[in-house]
């Protein structure tokens, strides 16, 4: 099996920032795309931010102000998140494409969510 455990979220004023972390563990061969999504209060889930090697893509809205990155040795991925904006707040959801031991294709993994929630 394969998990993923999101940390880092909490609550912060308006222009702060936060680090979340994603750890992923358990039969992992390898782990191709990374990410990063939110789901607001009614609103659906949305892409962040991912990573693959070292291309990154980022939705419009966090383009400058967050930076994704990953720890491949530790099976990590990051995300930086710079001048919070109340609009911000969602819960943080990471996803990774994992190929487990003794299999052939990737499957794609969730971990339980994050909240970040920003103040004005």
């Amino acid at each position: 099996q394969v998990q993923l455990v999101e940390s880092g979220g909490g609550l912060v004023q308006a222009g702060g920032s936060l680090r979340l972390s994603c750890a992923a563990s358990g039969s992992i061969f390898s782990i191709n795309v990374m990410g990063w999504y939110r789901q607001a209060p009614g609103k659906q889930r949305e892409l962040v931010a991912d990573i693959s090697g070292s291309t990154t893509n980022y939705a419009d809205s966090v383009k400058g102000r967050f930076t994704i990155s990953r720890d491949n040795a530790k099976n990590t991925a990051y995300l930086q998140m710079n001048s919070l904006k109340p609009e911000d707040t969602a819960v943080y959801f990471c996803k990774a494409e994992v190929m487990r031991y003794y299999y052939s294709s990737y499957s794609q993994y969730w971990g339980q969510g994050t909240q970040v929630t920003v103040s004005s």
